[in-house]
């Protein structure tokens, strides 16, 4: 999923240790455009994304996954980033499209063939 918003917050960088060693998440406030905006968390786990370089209110293109996950009956939702590009930076990929025809392409030919249907037999089944 992609998503364009203005970064609105840095939020201070998490740490800690796990059983498969150390582990880092920086989570940023966007806010998105449009009559009713709305303010969504952005997690990026790692040291994937150099933040110093963003200020609040640069826009980003921000590429995610959402995940849900039950815990004692709650459910809870991540939106995890794996990808944030300041806008206008990132290349949004081409929609998929029919390559050009050549140019001496011509789908119908000058004459259509004429369909003759076979002459009916006496044992001809219909299966």
């Amino acid at each position: 999923m992609q998503l364009t918003a203005k970064l609105s917050q840095i939020l201070p960088i998490e740490s800690g240790m796990g059983k498969n060693g150390e582990w880092k998440k920086q989570s940023i406030i966007v806010e998105t455009e449009g009559q009713f905006p709305k303010k969504v968390c952005i997690t990026a786990w790692g040291d994937k994304f150099n933040t110093a370089q963003w200020q609040p209110g640069i826009m980003l293109t921000i590429e995610f996954d959402l995940e849900s996950r039950e815990f004692n009956g709650r459910w809870y939702t991540d939106v995890k980033a794996w990808k944030i590009d300041p806008a206008g930076l990132s290349q949004p990929e081409a929609p998929m499209s029919m390559p050009e025809p050549p140019v001496h392409y011509n789908p119908l030919p000058e004459t259509s063939p004429v369909f003759v249907a076979p002459a009916p037999t006496l044992d001809d089944l219909p299966f």
